[in-house]
């Protein structure tokens, strides 16, 4: 429930103080006493920390000595949180902010003096509720039209690592049988006639999030992971979204799935991969469902039975072609571990 306007940035960390609701700023623990500070020190700011992603990304920067700043859309979303960090994890941050995605003036105050925003969801839905329809796959992408505004105006590097999806590319809409890559594109309009909403959302959400990266100037990259798989997000109904037309992915080689922990590494690896020239679009997966026994196994795993076998229970031995290529980001991710070593 908003109980006041200053929701829209509001701290919910231990021991925080805030300097007045007509200052709009935020003291934490002297970890961003002024800018000069929060730059040396490669403050960051990651949207979403209620997610099963946005967490991990959170876990592996603070791994590596980032100053983290995290935001969430709620007040009730930090007991969500709280459920996927230990409390000495959420104790490291340097904030966790109540920010609209829909208040492009919180983002900025969210975003302000930030060496890099990692937008992961615009939309999270722990909880498996609400599923995922046309108007938001309209409102993601506005709310990703914010982001990168927020980042142009108000974060002190313009840099921005947005999570997209491998939805993103693999829904071309034409029958050529070619390898889906960095240069595809899902087809907007496939996907309308098609009703495959989270495609729909991930698809404009990143196209609006490169047009508007060019206006403001802010160096974007975006990660698109196939299904994201996490143990500490049981709930069937969180995969569902993505599984529609699960038949036709796997019969195609497109259906892949990527560890939540390793995807959130990868995103960090792209992060400070850019001081290197990386940019574009990268392709996440670790594993491409091969064969109709591994789909009944995801089924079976996921308890959605039937979604990507049809009710079929013999286990074929076939495989299909794997018609994906993620080569981008394992040579990213293999120079940095070779550069790490040195």
């Amino acid at each position: 429930m908003r109980k006041m306007a200053m929701e829209e940035f509001a701290v919910l960390k231990p021991q925080v103080r805030c300097l007045g609701e007509e200052e709009q700023k935020v003291c934490v623990n002297n970890a961003f006493s002024c800018g000069l500070d929060a730059r040396e020190r490669k403050l960051v700011c990651v949207t979403g920390g209620n997610s099963s992603l946005g967490s991990h990304i959170v876990k592996a920067l603070l791994a590596r000595g980032y100053l983290v700043r995290v935001t969430i859309q709620n007040q009730v979303d930090y007991e969500d949180m709280k459920k996927l960090m230990r409390d000495e994890e959420i104790n490291q941050l340097e904030g966790v902010v109540v920010a609209k995605m829909g208040s492009l003036d919180s983002l900025c105050e969210a975003f302000r003096g930030c060496h890099a925003i990692f937008h992961t969801s615009s939309f999270i839905d722990p909880h498996g509720i609400s599923g995922y329809s046309e108007q938001m796959a309209f409102l993601e992408a506005e709310a990703a039209r914010n982001v990168i505004e927020a980042c142009g105006r108000a974060a002190y590097a313009k840099r921005c690592i947005f999570t997209s999806s491998l939805l993103a590319a693999i829904w071309t809409g034409d029958n050529e049988n070619k390898i889906i890559d960095e240069f595809s594109w899902t087809n907007e309009e496939f996907c309308r006639e098609n009703k495959l909403w989270l495609a729909l959302g991930k698809t404009t959400a990143e196209m609006t999030c490169w047009r508007k990266s060019k206006e403001m100037k802010v160096n974007l990259v975006t990660v698109c992971p196939g299904l994201l798989m996490d143990a500490s997000f049981p709930n069937a109904h969180n995969y569902v979204p993505y599984l529609k037309g699960g038949k036709v992915m796997l019969k195609h080689g497109h259906l892949a799935v990527e560890d939540a922990k390793k995807a959130a590494e990868a995103h960090v690896y792209v992060y400070e991969a850019m001081d290197y020239g990386a940019c574009g679009r990268y392709l996440c997966y670790g594993k491409v469902v091969r064969k109709m026994s591994e789909a009944i196994e995801l089924e079976n795993g996921l308890k959605i039975h039937g979604l990507l076998s049809g009710g079929r229970h013999e286990a074929l031995d076939e495989e299909i072609h794997i018609m994906l290529s993620n080569a981008k980001l394992v040579r990213l991710i293999q120079g940095s571990q070779k550069l790490s070593c040195k």
